[in-house]
């Protein structure tokens, strides 16, 4: 019996800068980034090129001198494709095909063939089918040689390769289907959301950048035991998890909900942020944010940026309470560097590693702080036959002290 190994594809990943010296900084680290997509995607990086123009070429993306270059280089290296760090045109991704005589992919469709090959969940794969097919359908006109001859490897997991070549209309069909289904998770993922707010207990959405330990942070608060690799995107989809804990200035313990969140990037393509919508938009209907940022990244500051740019996309404008929370930083070569790890918009700051356990007592602290300051302070005596009043305010409130007396339960809290 044989087993078929899939083929590893040798690719030159291919960049045009178009600012000044410091965006070619930006070009060379969106590089990097789009390399940690390629090997997570299970291509090798055997070359980069970046070319620095005005503007993305047209017709080719990059220059014609350029596309000489690369085709020295592709037979060179021996490479079976290329990936450029934007997103393509039907006319860009067919002339360079033609012209190299290669596999064309842009960023998009890498990213894309990462989602699919991670999606586990039925919401995850009717979403990536969906982002997919929406991916598609715009190159398809005359281009169904060019894109026949893609074979197999990335780009092609997922719903699989859909005869690219057949008429428009069944794949809009299978789109619209595909929107159909989405809309009953969506309408459950309502119900779920109304329960939450119906049991009064505070939810933080955890956000972030991709592969800075929003999964670690969550298993080593709760307990939750999902997913965490060293990977981009491992984790896509959506994980709400109880966590519980005993405050210092009572007796009474905390509940709240924390939601862990499919993470950001650089140039996330429009067909995932919509076909992703109903899980980014957990971030909008949590009552506060946990923005965790990878203290030892050295794009950090940019990362952070895409974080906040994509929330205000989905927040439209609305204001939430955010603790931010720099992780790894047990990766840090030099603990002076934990002076730089500021974040203006957040309201708490902590330093934590996840995987080692250090600084997790602090995420308690800040969550406490963040909640009081929503609350109001209260003293009440409360009638012996209304006990489950008492009950809820220990279940959504912090109680601060309480005597039993004659008539009834005398306490000091905050609700």
């Amino acid at each position: 019996m044989h087993e078929n190994k899939p083929e590893t594809e040798y690719v030159i990943l291919v960049a045009v800068d178009t600012g000044d010296d410091r965006s070619t900084i930006d070009a060379k680290s969106s590089l990097d980034e789009l390399e940690e997509l390629a090997e997570t995607a299970g291509a090798v990086v055997v070359g980069r090129m970046i070319q620095k123009l005005p503007s993305f070429n047209a017709s080719t993306y990059i220059g014609s001198g350029k596309i000489e270059e690369l085709a020295y280089m592709i037979l060179d290296k021996g490479a079976t494709g290329i990936i450029t760090d934007d997103e393509l045109s039907p006319a860009q991704m067919y002339n360079l095909g033609k012209v190299l005589d290669t596999k064309v992919m842009d960023r998009t469709m890498v990213i894309l063939d990462i989602f699919a090959n991670h999606a586990r969940t039925a919401e995850g794969k009717l979403q990536v089918e969906l982002a997919q097919l929406q991916y598609r359908l715009s190159r398809l006109t005359g281009k169904g040689i060019s894109m026949s001859r893609l074979g197999g490897g990335i780009g092609t997991r997922g719903p699989g390769e859909k005869k690219l070549e057949q008429d428009r209309r069944v794949i809009r069909n299978r789109v619209a289907q595909l929107k159909r289904e989405l809309s009953e998770v969506v309408a459950h993922r309502e119900l779920t959301r109304k329960g939450r707010e119906a049991g009064s207990i505070p939810v933080f959405a955890i956000v972030g950048y991709t592969n800075v330990g929003k999964s670690t942070l969550l298993n080593a608060l709760t307990g939750a035991d999902i997913l965490a690799e060293n990977k981009l995107f491992a984790t896509l989809d959506t994980t709400t998890r109880i966590y519980e804990y005993s405050r210092e200035a009572s007796a009474s313990k905390q509940k709240v909900l924390l939601t862990d969140t499919v993470g950001f990037i650089r140039k996330l393509p429009h067909n995932l942020i919509d076909a992703f919508r109903s899980t980014l938009e957990e971030a909008c209907y949590a009552d506060y944010i946990i923005h965790v940022v990878d203290a030892s990244s050295p794009d950090r500051i940019s990362e952070m940026q895409v974080v906040y740019e994509t929330l205000d996309m989905l927040l439209k404008g609305a204001s939430k309470k955010i603790i931010t929370i720099f992780n790894k930083i047990d990766k840090l070569p030099d603990p002076d560097d934990r002076l730089g790890l500021l974040d203006k918009r957040a309201c708490e700051t902590l330093q934590i590693s996840a995987k080692e356990g250090l600084g997790l007592d602090q995420i308690n602290k800040a969550i406490d702080s963040i909640l009081r300051e929503d609350r109001k302070y209260i003293e009440l005596l409360i009638d012996y036959k209304d006990m489950a009043k008492l009950a809820h305010i220990k279940a959504t409130g912090e109680i601060l002290e309480e005597k039993y007396l004659d008539n009834g339960v005398w306490i000091r809290a905050y609700i």
